[in-house]
């Protein structure tokens, strides 16, 4: 198609001028299929910070040894997060999916029939390296496969499996509880083995990326996709004619020849262009933020938090865990309803700045508990409340929008990689995070830690609103337009960010 066709064709359909449509049943079954890798890091979460109570006490580790345990799955999952773009650029993004579970299922098994705690911190590393790779190739995959005005929805599908594993690891946690103590945390952990199993055999059914297969100079396969998961047969073209032209465009020969992602770091890191290097720092700052929150610390620690603050039974322990879950899974799902109507601007900026007030509300409440000898009933559920907050405004911006922005804002020779680099930040981050949070909670108090958080939401809420464009509604082959320079493109000077 010529470009002149191609453009018209392209205003034709475009979201502005076409009713919205139904979402198209074979994406939809595809990013749920996709994102169910999810699931295993978030019923990792979940679990864990019931498990390691017990754990604690059945192995007699030390707190510094309980930091390390939780935190290592983070930092071993930065390995898999670093090697998941390159991977998914030469192996494809589905075959990358079946790694991942994988990986988790050895590691689920390890942690399942560990003896000791050295065999257990070998099945935590091998699990942490399947959960990276998970985290990089559900959004990615989601994003090449939906239209665009689904794609906010779609690609923020696996934050829902994330919110959903950690409930389903609380339930666990909450079920399994009045069992002997060397049997739950290990059947707690041993579970997950066989979400991983069920995933590795269901998405083998998965198409491959239509984006990827035009990489690879498979066009006739990649429209044979498209075809599935478009409305009819002149959208898949018109989408494989858009594709086709950025990969032109991206120097990848769509004519035969198989692109392997190589030299792609290289363009991210030694020698970025002004555009990629605003959308690296667009991803990176997104996924720094999203860990530097506290979130997770936040949900692997809570009993410690509210044991501290007067509940002493694990059953009340584990039943607040359950409330904060479920408040998290209904706001994260109500997120994804939304993303596409709303936008990703509107609800990362509530979500960051209701997380700062949660914060600060639960750090006033924690001081107040932390000074007095009585315990008042009114403070507990204060800070009880204050958590849900923290958890439900993170389910809401930060939770679903990271993965979504990560993926989308990428063009598609930097996308996989890309993508790879700014979560491996969130990996980093979130094993410091998780490997420091006592210990820095013990020196200055959990109050005085949840200030700290506050106000490292106040800046995140700046950071959004001064480099974040707004991308609803685009394809991803419209959004590099939004990271050009003002004079090449009015986009960008619309309010929208990127100022």
């Amino acid at each position: 198609m010529a470009d002149t066709e191609l453009a018209q064709a392209q205003e034709a359909i475009s979201p502005t001028n076409i009713k919205p449509r139904r979402l198209n049943n074979y994406a939809l079954a595809c990013a749920l299929l996709a994102s169910t890798n999810s699931i295993l890091l978030g019923y990792d979460i979940g679990v864990m910070s019931g498990a390691v109570l017990f754990i604690k006490e059945n192995l007699e580790i030390s707190s510094t040894q309980v930091e390390i345990l939780v935190g290592v799955l983070n930092v071993s999952s930065l390995i898999g997060s670093l090697a998941s773009g390159k991977t998914s650029d030469y192996i494809g993004r589905r075959y990358t999916i079946v790694l991942a579970a994988t990986t988790f299922l050895i590691g689920a098994l390890l942690m399942g029939l560990a003896p000791s705690f050295p065999f257990l911190m070998a099945g935590r590393v091998i699990a942490g390296i399947g959960v990276g790779f998970s985290l990089m190739i559900a959004p990615v995959y989601s994003a090449e496969i939906s239209p665009a005005m689904a794609r906010g929805f779609l690609t923020s599908l696996p934050e829902v499996f994330i919110v959903f594993g950690i409930l389903l690891g609380y339930i666990v946690n909450y079920a399994l509880s009045g069992l002997p103590q060397h049997i739950n945390w290990r059947l707690m952990l041993g579970l997950a083995a066989i979400p991983s199993l069920l995933i590795g055999c269901g998405v083998t059914a998965m198409p491959e990326s239509p984006r990827w297969l035009v990489m690879q100079g498979r066009l006739g396969d990649a429209k044979q996709v498209l075809i599935k998961i478009s409305d009819n047969v002149q959208e898949a073209g018109l989408r494989l004619s858009e594709i086709t032209k950025e990969a032109s465009s991206d120097h990848l020969d769509s004519s035969g020849a198989k692109w392997h992602g190589q030299g792609v770091y290289k363009e991210l890191l030694l020698r970025p262009s002004r555009p990629v290097r605003r959308m690296l720092i667009a991803a990176i700052g997104v996924n720094f933020f999203m860990q530097a929150s506290g979130n997770d610390a936040v949900i692997y620690y809570c009993p410690e938090v509210f044991k501290d603050a007067g509940i002493h039974s694990k059953k009340m322990l584990f039943g607040v865990n359950v409330i904060m879950g479920s408040a998290k899974t209904s706001f994260a799902l109500l997120s994804a309803l939304y993303l596409d109507r709303f936008g990703r601007r509107p609800l990362l900026l509530l979500g960051s700045a209701g997380m700062g007030l949660s914060l600060a509300v639960l750090a006033m409440g924690s001081m107040f508990l932390e000074h007095s000898s009585s315990k008042p009933l009114w403070a507990i559920v204060l800070s009880v409340v204050a958590v849900c907050g923290v958890v439900s405004f993170f389910s809401i911006g930060l939770g679903p929008i990271t993965w979504v922005y990560s993926s989308e804002i990428f063009p598609l020779r930097l996308r996989a990689q890309g993508s790879s680099l700014a979560i491996s930040v969130n990996r980093l981050v979130s094993g410091v995070m998780s490997m420091t949070f006592l210990t820095i909670s013990n020196k200055i108090t959990f109050g005085g830690m949840f200030f700290v958080l506050s106000g490292v939401m106040v800046a995140a809420t700046a950071f959004f609103y001064v480099f974040m464009p707004e991308t609803k509604g685009k394809t991803l082959e419209e959004i590099g337009a939004l990271f050009e320079d003002k004079n090449t493109n009015s986009s960008v000077d619309d309010g929208r960010g990127m100022r």
